[in-house]
């Protein structure tokens, strides 16, 4: 392949990454750059998140990437179980085991490690109902984010820690909300930034600033359609 080419091919694959993180899946796959295996996987997987739909083909394109790439297609696979799982959405028997065996094997491939752990810490919050193990798993990531200059990561991974900060009934967990919240907005990352507004908003004292975020999470979430965050707001 030429250097032409390659620039092309990966300018191409950012443009589609950058629509995936504006919440306009379906336009990033109509771009060159999601005809690779492993970006179309990593498209549907996050739209079916979101918007809760198609699973049949975010599990084709994991099911394809399996033959290139299987610890990538696995940590793909952990994310559509758990999505499964977390929404009630025909979870499979073994969707719990996938889960795990997916986030720990991506954890031991230096591409995935700091997202792998991030998401270890919210299965070990939310299915093992353990926050304490799920704190050192979220500062790790944390850690990792700022030294590797991943903001979106970083964004998640101090949305956690604030959670558990303000269960813990410490109310500096709003500062950590208020960064996510700013992380992502900055970052242009539109379904992360509304669901930000809506656990920041609903963490404030009831007043103009929390009903002003509620506003700009609903309005985002219906025009990408952000099926569990509508229901929810």
């Amino acid at each position: 392949m030429s250097a032409n080419a390659t620039y092309i091919g990966k300018a191409a694959e950012y443009a589609a990454r950058s629509l995936q993180r504006a919440g306009l899946w379906d336009l990033a796959l109509e771009l060159p750059g999601a005809e690779t295996t492993a970006v179309r996987a990593g498209l549907l997987t996050d739209r079916f998140f979101w918007q809760l739909d198609q699973p049949a083909a975010a599990e084709a394109a994991v099911t394809a990437l399996a033959r290139e790439d299987p610890t990538l297609a696995g940590f793909y696979e952990a994310q559509l179980a758990y999505t499964r799982l977390l929404f009630g959405l025909a979870p499979r028997p073994d969707d719990d085991a996938r889960v795990r065996a997916g986030f720990t094997a991506a954890a031991q491939d230096q591409r995935l490690v700091n997202w792998a752990t991030l998401w270890i810490g919210i299965v070990t919050e939310k299915f093992d109902d353990a926050p304490q193990p799920a704190k050192q798993y979220y500062t790790q990531a944390l850690d990792a984010a700022v030294k590797d200059e991943d903001l979106l990561l970083e964004s998640y991974a101090i949305r956690h820690l604030g959670g558990l900060t303000l269960e813990s009934g410490d109310a500096s967990g709003l500062d950590d909300l208020r960064r996510s919240y700013q992380l992502r907005a900055a970052l242009g990352a539109r379904p992360q930034t509304a669901a930000a507004a809506a656990t920041y908003a609903a963490a404030l004292p009831p007043g103009a600033e929390a009903e002003e975020l509620k506003t700009v999470a609903a309005r985002t979430a219906r025009e990408l359609g952000l099926t569990w965050l509508i229901k929810s707001l």
